[in-house]
């Protein structure tokens, strides 16, 4: 096994995984000769903030502890996409400040949503989600970094790519972290695909196809063994 990624899954903090997120960890699996553990984290608004953070940390504290054992790696990665993109950023927070992110070879952030306090003009947006009052309604203060991480010290992080599409209504939110990353002195590579609403990589489209075929290889470069990904015929 050439490595391990842990994904977590999108679904705006209140929706489970899907078959659909299955077949992409299947694709994904296959296409770099990776275990893929996703987590199925608890949902709001039964289970509010801070229970999925907690659980990917979890999960990711697991990961670290037992990629040797059950998967012969120490090469690890970590993605998301939508609402698992910010509990992908949120979880790296939490695995810095405990000393572990560098352990993570990078992270491949699918369309996050990183201000869900409408601070900013990217949050103001989405600021009539019910997501938001279903996951962080309870909240005061939603700037702290643990619920919207562009208000975090995003130093020390792993590599990170950022996928988003050009007509999503999260654009400018991905292009503010992408500059935030890069001013703390990461290592960023944001990827805008042209006419792509949110979540497209979930559809089968030619574009889809690319952006997942992109992310592929961006991993790829960045666990231990050369090999390179077969193309996908399905995103």
């Amino acid at each position: 096994m050439r490595g391990a990624y842990l994904d977590i899954p999108g679904g705006g903090f209140y929706l489970g995984p899907t078959a659909g997120g299955d077949a992409r960890n299947s694709a994904l699996a296959e296409s770099l000769g990776i275990a893929v553990v996703s987590v199925d984290h608890r949902l709001a608004p039964e289970d509010p903030w801070p229970a999925a953070p907690d659980d990917c940390e979890a999960a990711a504290l697991w990961l670290l502890d037992q990629a040797g054992v059950r998967f012969g790696t120490s090469d690890l990665a970590i993605g998301g996409s939508s609402a698992g993109a910010t509990l992908a950023m949120t979880t790296l927070l939490r695995l810095r400040d405990r000393g572990h992110a560098a352990a993570f070879a990078g992270a491949a952030l699918q369309f996050g949503t990183y201000d869900l306090s409408g601070r900013t003009p990217a949050g103001r947006l989405i600021a009539d989600e019910y997501f938001l009052e279903a996951y962080v309604g309870h909240l005061t203060d939603r700037t702290v970094p643990d619920v919207s991480p562009v208000f975090g010290d995003l130093r020390g992080l792993p590599p990170t790519l950022l996928i988003v599409g050009a007509s999503d209504v999260l654009l400018e939110d991905n292009l503010v972290m992408a500059t935030r990353l890069s001013a703390a002195g990461g290592e960023v590579d944001l990827r805008v695909y042209p006419e792509s609403p949110h979540g497209f990589t979930g559809h089968p489209t030619g574009m889809a196809r690319a952006a997942l075929d992109d992310r592929d290889s961006w991993l790829a470069e960045r666990l231990s063994d050369e090999i390179a990904p077969l193309p996908r015929s399905t995103p």
